[in-house]
């Protein structure tokens, strides 16, 4: 691993420009080590709003807003990895629904999206916490297996 870093915010939309701006200025600081493609920032920045944006929303609904979110970011090798915790209740994402084209329905987009900018994502119960993994491979190991879970 190149380099890991850890953010600890206040579960409130407000802070979401804040929690972008860390992530941007992580990987600029190390951007030579990470070979991507022009929109791999953006694609990946996008991500980890929509995964914080459903820790707020949804995890820690009717939980005090200075219950904490904790994001780790990980440079490895081969991969960018975003870890985001919560406190909120387990749910299982195999029981969204993915949105069919041309149809509208009430829930589901946002781990439809996380899905399609990623190349790994998964959410496991860590004790009591929740944890939300977001990985993007480089384009050269784009083939490689499935790494280990939070």
């Amino acid at each position: 691993m190149f380099q890991q870093e850890h953010l600890s915010v206040n579960s409130n939309l407000t802070v979401l420009n804040h929690v972008q701006r860390w992530f941007e200025g992580f990987w600029h600081q190390h951007d030579p080590h990470f070979p991507r493609r022009d929109n791999q920032l953006h694609r990946l920045n996008l991500a980890l709003a929509e995964g914080f944006t459903n820790a707020v929303r949804h995890a820690h609904s009717g939980l005090s807003n200075d219950t904490s979110i904790d994001i780790e970011v990980a440079l490895h090798d081969d991969r960018m990895e975003i870890q985001i915790w919560d406190w909120g209740q387990p749910f299982d994402p195999n029981n969204i629904r993915e949105p069919q084209p041309g149809t509208l329905q009430e829930g589901g987009y946002g781990w439809f999206l996380l899905r399609r900018l990623a190349d790994e994502v998964s959410y496991d119960r860590q004790g009591q916490r929740n944890c939300l993994r977001i990985v993007k491979y480089t384009p050269e190991s784009r083939t490689a297996q499935v790494s280990n879970s939070c």
